[in-house]
């Protein structure tokens, strides 16, 4: 568990820059540019996962110049925690029979969020499911789910920023920092 009785600036201090606001739109670029190669005849639904991809998202959507649809999903691990615990559904996918589905979230750790989201869309009718993820962490272990598309990658550390939180806060900050210390 994090430090409840930290403020949100010292959680800020006591990290390191890992990749500045231009690095992720040069990544954020060339994710775009996978997706409309691979997806933009597909009339695809888009699946946020809240709430840490809405930063993603929101990055990406006006990029993608094809229909598409758009929906969310909300299941989490975290629960202002430092390590993952069982899914918790809060919302799961609509009705997506026979439809290509972009999954898309702020960041692949050891996958098991993802995972259970994709198996829930295609318990869901889905006939493809993608996933994009703003960044994976380099972590060492043997991930649950492959994401298709990925902007970057970051060291096995806390990381916040663009849509990651540490105890709610940052998720708006532009660049990515890891904590110096998990303390």
């Amino acid at each position: 568990m994090l430090n409840k009785n930290k403020s949100p600036q010292e959680f800020l201090d006591n990290s390191e820059l890992v990749y500045t606001a231009d690095e992720i739109t040069v990544a954020i670029e060339q994710v775009v540019q996978q997706i409309v190669s691979d997806l933009a005849n597909s009339k695809p639904i888009i699946i946020c996962v809240m709430t840490g991809g809405l930063y993603f998202l929101g990055r990406l959507l006006p990029k993608l110049s094809f229909p598409l649809e758009l929906d969310y999903v909300h299941a989490t691990r975290y629960q202002h925690h430092l390590t993952g615990n069982q899914v918790e559904w809060i919302k799961r996918p609509p009705d997506l029979t026979g439809r290509t589905v972009l999954v898309v979230d702020d960041i692949l750790d050891e996958g098991v969020t993802l995972a259970a989201v994709k198996a829930e869309c295609l318990a869901a009718g889905a006939a493809i499911v993608k996933m994009a993820v703003l960044v994976e962490k380099e972590n060492g272990y043997l991930k649950t789910v492959k994401s298709d598309y990925v902007g970057l990658i970051v060291p096995n550390r806390f990381v916040f920023g663009c849509g990651m939180d540490i105890e709610g806060w940052w998720r708006n900050m532009p660049q990515i920092v890891a904590l110096k210390d998990n303390n």
